[in-house]
């Protein structure tokens, strides 16, 4: 049966907002997705709402048979609201959290731009529910609200913090995982193979691959045995430990660098044994589930998102990072019958239930 008509604003279509958005329309409803390129975040932030309310008041985008509206934290819902014909601001706006521009980090050198953090404050306001797709999200959302506001002397906005939670909830981001199951069983044991790590995380400073890679310079050093998989996107300005790693560690790499399409970057998780992140910023960690449900065991930072994900035996202390990734490499192995019950509540199939409650 085929529920009410959804519209579905996205202002930047690309990554996990494309992933959530493609996830999103496979629930039984009517859906209408209006989308803009993943380009230029901070442009989008500031001009997807009244882009998009424009299209509304010249009829290029229809309301009348809309139940109800959906779109990410890049569409700043006070504006939009506010600029919509007044027969549609009736419509209940439900905002899904990626991620929040308080904890989102910037470069070292760059100030923090106050106004974006203040546009998801008052969009959260603006909104009739809220879904975050972790509980740190929504926490480090609300500290960075108070931290901010404590700044402002003479405009208190009492309750906000009870408003928001009142109707917020923890909602993870669905994953399809049919292809993955498809090339992981594929995948054939080597019980004496040499255990393959992978990294799969964006070439940036807020993922520490300098904290990763100099684990690995020290336990190639004791000559412990290994193989490395590196993938994720790498930019112009990417870390130069990313280069150094290539030089130094050019026997154990078995792949380094972008994989150009998602069978082939599928393919590459299955054949690792263990996904490694040293994040120091994460809200929730797709990479790594898609990751483990290719087979490989997680070994993670023992802070942000990642407590919520996977139990503790996962989970290191910056402290022992080196002597916990030497024991795993040594050590640990999981089939594929528990890496598939370990991210089996992370796919759409098991999350439709709640994301109907939600949009109900």
């Amino acid at each position: 049966m085929i529920l009410a008509q959804i519209v579905v604003f996205e202002p930047y279509y690309g990554g996990s907002h494309r992933a959530f958005v493609d996830g999103l329309v496979t629930l039984p409803h009517d859906f209408e997705v209006h989308t803009l390129p993943a380009n230029r975040w901070k442009w989008r932030m500031r001009l997807a709402a009244p882009f998009f309310a424009g299209q509304i008041r010249r009829g290029e985008i229809e309301l009348q048979n809309a139940h109800a509206i959906v779109c990410s934290s890049l569409l700043d819902v006070a504006t939009f609201k506010g600029m919509l014909p007044s027969a549609y601001r009736h419509l209940p706006i439900h905002v899904y959290f990626h991620e929040n521009q308080f904890a989102y980090p910037v470069q070292k050198e760059d100030p923090r731009d106050v106004h974006f953090a203040l546009t998801n404050l008052t969009t959260a306001l603006s909104a009739d529910s809220l879904a975050f797709n972790s509980a740190f999200n929504l926490e480090s959302f609300l500290r960075g609200c108070d931290d901010l506001l404590i700044k402002n002397d003479d405009m208190g906005l009492a309750g906000y913090q009870h408003e928001i939670r009142a109707k917020s909830r923890i909602l993870p981001p669905g994953l399809d995982f049919a292809e993955i199951d498809r090339i992981a069983a594929a995948r054939e044991p080597d019980q004496a193979h040499i255990p393959v790590i992978v990294w799969n995380h964006r070439w940036e400073y807020d993922k520490d691959p300098e904290f990763f890679f100099n684990a690995l310079f020290g336990l190639q050093a004791e000559g412990v045995p290994f193989r490395l998989i590196v993938l994720g996107e790498s930019f112009r300005q990417s870390p130069a430990i990313f280069a150094e790693a290539k030089g130094i560690l050019a026997d154990r790499i078995l792949h380094f660098g972008y994989a150009p399409s998602r069978t082939e970057y599928l393919g590459w998780l299955a054949k690792a044994d263990l996904v490694v992140s040293t994040a120091r910023h994460e809200f929730f960690g797709l990479s790594v589930i898609e990751a483990v449900r290719a087979g490989c065991c997680p070994l993670l930072p023992r802070r942000l998102a990642y407590p919520e994900l996977f139990g503790d035996e996962f989970l290191y202390d910056d402290h022992t990072f080196s002597v916990t990734l030497r024991t795993f490499l040594e050590s640990k192995r999981l089939s594929g019958l528990r890496t598939r019950e370990m991210t089996e509540e992370f796919s759409w199939r098991h999350l439709h239930p709640r994301y109907e409650e939600w949009l109900a």
